[in-house]
């Protein structure tokens, strides 16, 4: 694995994805990061704070095919995945690919399609495939889907249910720019859209090569039990009802082999965990109601933990020099 590529390579991507995404480095790192694991993202926010242009810039930048899916209350399964369709020339049926067929898939508000639409797509996420009249089509590599949420509104939803939502690597917010940042954004955007700046850097074989170097980083196995502590602190705290699984464990550990891998290191510091934790974890969690109505946040209660478990000492010699630079 050659580090110091890998690290020139991720961060060419960043930077032309912030042509687009200004002020958001660490949005844009994460949603990367998402990618690199083979996961999948949930971008719960605002309208028009960026989660579209995110999706889009990303692609461009790394040469992918692009799709999105526009979530509505009539969406049907068939709508995403695609279906058989008769030839009358041939006399048979033919598959239609659905534009599920892509490498990096926009899902625009998956919270307004019913639960039906929802699970098709979550099916794909996870399998890799699209099944129809019992034969499987394999779907293209790298294959990443960027879902998004609005927040606020809540009319005319389906809001997703704790198991689809543990089906999601990272939930992301974009939030607003600052004011300087979004003098930035209008003078960018005077004549043209910075979209087309965005330069592809990478292609698709080159993203699948790197998904598969981030799992030569070394992590110790004091950080092995350090993450399962931390999971593991989720399932007995006095404000939740329901921790994290072990699904949460395996994403902590992939997304801090990504982290490390993008600093250029071969080895996972505690600081990598600590800094995916939030993203990697509050979306798996629930709180209890009463813990609700006095205001708690599952980040906050994640900031908690992350305070009371102790950081491994036992470090080996390099790791531990590191961590302390």
């Amino acid at each position: 694995m050659d580090l110091r590529k890998f690290a020139g390579q991720t961060r060419r991507v960043v930077m032309e994805v912030e042509k687009v995404i200004v002020g958001k480095r660490a949005t844009v790192e994460l949603a990367f990061i998402g990618l690199l694991c083979g996961g999948h993202v949930l971008v719960e926010d605002i309208p028009g704070v960026g989660k579209t242009m995110l999706a889009r810039s990303l692609a461009r930048a790394l040469g992918c095919r692009f799709s999105r899916i526009q979530f509505t209350p009539d969406l049907l399964p068939a709508d995403i995945t695609g279906g058989s369709i008769f030839n009358q020339k041939t006399a048979e049926f033919e598959f239609r690919p659905g534009p599920i067929f892509g490498n990096i898939i926009l899902a625009d508000e998956i919270n307004r399609a019913t639960p039906k639409a929802q699970a098709s797509l979550l099916e794909c996420m996870e399998e890799g495939q699209v099944t129809v009249d019992g034969v499987s089509y394999p779907l293209p590599r790298p294959f990443f889907v960027i879902a998004t949420e609005n927040p606020i509104e809540y009319h005319g939803t389906y809001p997703l249910s704790e198991a689809q939502l543990d089906r999601f690597l990272l939930r992301l917010e974009v939030g607003y720019p600052r004011r300087d940042e979004e003098i930035v954004i209008l003078n960018r955007q005077i004549r043209e859209h910075p979209l087309y700046k965005v330069e592809p850097v990478l292609s698709a074989e080159e993203v699948v090569a790197l998904q598969r170097e981030i799992r030569e980083v070394y992590l110790d196995d004091s950080l092995k039990d350090y993450i399962v502590r931390l999971v593991e602190a989720t399932r007995s705290h006095d404000d939740l009802l329901l921790g994290a699984s072990p699904r949460g464990s395996l994403g902590l550990m992939r997304t801090a082999q990504a982290q490390a891998a993008m600093a250029g290191r071969d080895y996972v510091l505690p600081d990598d965990i600590k800094r995916l934790a939030v993203p990697v974890l509050a979306h798996r969690l629930i709180l209890k109601p009463e813990a609700g109505v006095r205001g708690r946040r599952a980040a906050e209660v994640i900031g908690e933990i992350l305070e009371r478990v102790e950081v491994p000492t036992d470090l080996p010699s390099p790791i531990q020099e590191s961590a302390h630079v």
